[in-house]
């Protein structure tokens, strides 16, 4: 879809690279209000009457007071405000000084564990129509850098460690969020995957590194979601800050990718005015470097004005797209309690159960007669973790209330903080049950310094599953921890960062009123020390870089390169009932339509529940690639006894792989094996595919359709 015409195009092609002469005036009458025109044009006609200050001016955010992620309108021209939040677990503050509230959904990587595009939309929806009731034009989000460390901060803002999956999830919340006019800005592109000096780090990354790891999910929501935005992260890439990086935001954003949109800085991600502009960053978040600097930069001919023409004409034209010049945003009251209801759903969707000895869950309130509900996660909910992307909730849910209003009036609910060990213990051996929740809160701007829980925390469930042989864990948190209390305990549930809801979301699990259909978005290991990236030249990195020497094997393809077990696998999960997949049957590959594969599904349980089928390609073994990857999934919703037919088509870019001198994605020849099953480690089903060899096909991924 082709939103920009060609007068803008007459614009962005004079870009950066020399002075030109500018377009007559336009008449006084604003014909860039006339709205039978395409964006694109009226875009240009709009540029076409600003003075050099003002648009100046519209190309970073005021970064004041009450006004902090506003760019000024412009009375004169009939430009609005343009207005920013915060992403990507909701609607976020804004202004953090004065933080606007609104429903606190479950974290971006709880919302993966779902494996669920549809649930991605509805998160979309509830974000994006509570940025347009408050009055927000765009939402910084939803993030889709990959887990490339599990000590990563910020790993619960994103959808988990395959682009596959990232991807699919990302276009499908890109989309519901647009559909409330309001513009979805995918971050941190790219690469933005430690907080430990994630403003000076140079990331050394090989080209088909970057292509087949971490930047897919940002090529479908740019390709398949028609994001209207792109936030440029912090680090460097091979030596250029991202928000200067001409490789990544012209050779692949605009030119590989034709990306429409504008891109935009992080806060304080502008660290030179000149070298931000030749490279096509077209807003930043402070004046700093983008006000005075490339005026000066303009007027002494450094760079032409057409570079400032095509930067707003860029912002300007999404503006159009989305009606902000046309129809003021009518701020409404965000409906609280029916989106808290849609954030429990979706919550409840997300939780994985990774241990259920003994059929321990779901409990039973009416032959329960006490819980103890112990733990730091336990006397308030979790909305999130910490950073920009903290939503301030409308209200919130404790987990010791939930319990106890679903338990009801007959079931003894004790809460104990489990400061003390020896006392929480106490109090768990006089009880019936005892629920240990536990967790960590990740934070933008660092990182973890282990992998283990904090503050004793397995020192706690140790005391408190001696003294109570009926000890589940909860989990609350933000990406994968150690366990080395697992043996100890029949049942552990993950709840990730629950949202406001978190009280009823685990009650739900507990009773067995939400059977857990989650799976892992990323791999738990079983000790710190086998993870991918585990030297100190990988991460943190040594004298201000770090090195990507783990090329393609992150996550899961790492664990499988190295036959190394992990203590729970990327895609495992378990469910209150049990499933079975079987008789699959592949077709031929064609030039045209990729593969299509069938199976079976069935509930073998007693109860109705969710199943997540994955596929998985693994390329012959002279194509390079890791040992398999992660190319289709579908989560399948069944009643006890029910069998479907499942059908996934897997396209060309599942048997492709990139070509660095050609420039463009190939398709890898030769004898492709297809495996289906229910986790990367749990891959019963299994076919092959043949790819004939053929030169130089280009498998690029298809542009998104009017």
């Amino acid at each position: 879809m082709k939103r920009i015409q060609l007068v803008l195009g007459l614009v962005l092609m004079a870009g950066c690279a020399v002075p030109g002469s500018r377009s007559e005036p336009a008449p006084a009458d604003q014909p860039w209000m006339n709205r039978s025109l395409p964006p694109g044009r009226r875009a240009a006609l709009l540029v076409q009457r600003m003075t050099l200050d003002e648009k100046i001016s519209q190309i970073h955010m005021m970064d004041v007071r009450n006004h902090p992620r506003e760019v000024t309108g412009l009375a004169r021209l009939g430009i609005p405000p343009f207005k920013v939040t915060n992403g990507p677990l909701g609607a976020g503050p804004g202004d953090s000084r004065r933080p606007e509230p609104a429903t606190a959904l479950p974290s971006a990587l709880a919302l993966a564990a779902s494996w669920d595009p549809a649930l991605a939309r509805e998160f979309g929806d509830v974000a994006g129509q509570e940025v347009a009731d408050r009055g927000e034009d765009v939402i910084e989000g939803p993030g889709l850098n990959i887990a490339r460390v599990p000590q990563n901060g910020r790993n619960f803002e994103y959808f988990g460690e395959d682009p596959f999956l990232s991807g699919r999830m990302g276009v499908a919340e890109v989309r519901a969020i647009q559909q409330q006019r309001v513009i979805a800005e995918v971050k941190h592109f790219a690469a933005n995957n430690q907080e430990n000096h994630r403003k000076t780090i140079n990331e050394i990354i090989d080209e088909r590194t970057l292509r087949e790891l971490y930047l897919p999910a940002f090529e479908a929501a740019v390709k398949e979601g028609d994001a209207g935005a792109v936030m440029a992260a912090y680090p460097s890439v091979n030596g250029e800050f991202c928000s200067e990086n001409t490789h990544l935001l012209r050779d692949i954003l605009r030119d590989d990718w034709g990306f429409e949109g504008f891109v935009q800085s992080d806060y304080t991600g502008t660290t030179n005015g000149l070298r931000a502009a030749r490279a096509g960053l077209d807003l930043a978040m402070k004046p700093d470097h983008y006000s005075d600097e490339v005026k000066a930069a303009v007027t002494s001919g450094q760079i032409p004005e057409t570079c400032i023409d095509a930067m707003v004409t860029r912002r300007f034209t999404e503006m159009f797209r989305f009606g902000l010049f046309d129809q003021a945003r009518k701020t409404e009251a965000i409906p609280a309690a029916k989106d808290g209801a849609i954030a429990r759903a979706i919550a409840g969707e997300c939780a994985v159960l990774l241990k259920n000895d003994h059929t321990t869950l779901p409990l039973d309130a009416n032959v329960t007669h006490s819980i103890a509900v112990i733990g730091p996660f336990a006397g308030a909910a979790v909305t999130g973790g910490g950073g920009s992307s903290a939503v301030k909730p409308l209200y919130t849910v404790g987990p010791v209330d939930g319990i106890r209003r679903r338990a009801g009036a007959k079931v003894v609910v004790t809460f104990d903080s489990g400061t003390n060990a020896a006392a929480a213990a106490a109090i768990a051996k006089s009880a019936e049950v005892a629920l240990v929740m536990v967790g960590n809160r990740d934070s933008e701007g660092r990182d973890r310094p282990n992998l283990s829980l904090p503050n004793n925390q397995d020192a706690l469930i140790s005391a408190v599953a001696a003294a109570n042989p009926r000890t589940i864990v909860i989990l609350k948190t933000g990406g994968a921890v150690l366990m080395p209390w697992l043996d100890q305990v029949p049942a552990v549930l993950e709840v990730w960062y629950p949202g406001e809801e978190d009280g009823n979301v685990v009650a739900d699990l507990l009773f067995g009123d939400v059977n857990p259909g989650g799976k892992l978005p990323l791999t738990f290991p079983t000790t710190g020390s086998e993870v991918p990236a585990s030297t100190p030249e990988q991460y943190p990195g040594v004298n201000g870089s770090a090195v990507y020497s783990e090329k393609l094997l992150v996550g899961y393809r790492w664990y499988d390169a190295h036959n190394v077990e992990p203590l729970f696998p990327f895609g495992y999960g378990l469910s209150y009932t049990t499933f079975k997949v079987d008789k699959l049957s592949v077709s031929r590959f064609s030039d045209k339509t990729g593969v299509r594969l069938a199976f079976n599904v069935v509930n073998t349980g007693s109860r109705a529940g969710a199943e997540v089928v994955q596929v998985y390609v693994a390329a012959p073994p002279d194509a390079g690639e890791p040992p398999k990857q992660l190319k289709g999934f579908a989560k399948i919703k069944l009643k006890p006894g029910e069998k479907r037919r499942v059908t996934i088509a897997l396209d060309r870019r599942a048997f492709s792989i990139w070509d660095t001198s050609a420039g463009h994605w190939v398709l890898a020849p030769g004898q492709h094996q297809i495996l289906v099953g229910t986790s990367s480690r749990d891959l019963p089903l299994r076919s092959t595919v043949t790819i004939p060899p053929s030169p130089a096909i280009s498998a690029q991924m298809p542009k998104a359709q009017p």
